[in-house]
């Protein structure tokens, strides 16, 4: 079912990946560094804000994906388009 799902090229389902990606890849930098925090007491990071950044740098690999080895042009914007938009308003925020 996931495959059908991921096979297909549409803009939603790029921005969809854009936004739902980084999210998931955070959220899992997020738990390690608390894991690190808790074990030897320091931060993986110096700055929290570095994990936001690594979170959307994730896109990266996607965006190949789509782009190169199956051609969806649609989908390979909708994330880049996502990646572009997170990215302006990181350093918008920070």
């Amino acid at each position: 079912m996931w495959n059908k799902m991921l096979n297909r090229d549409h803009y939603f389902l790029g921005i969809a990946i854009g936004i739902i990606l980084p999210l998931v890849f955070y959220l899992l930098l997020w738990l390690m560094d608390m894991a690190v925090v808790a074990w030897l007491g320091k931060h993986m990071l110096r700055e929290e804000e570095y994990l936001l950044l690594l979170s959307i740098a994730v896109n990266l690999f996607p965006i190949k994906y789509y782009f190169v080895n199956l051609q969806f042009d649609k989908t390979g914007r909708g994330i880049l388009l996502m990646t572009f938009l997170e990215t302006m308003l990181y350093f918008i925020v920070t």
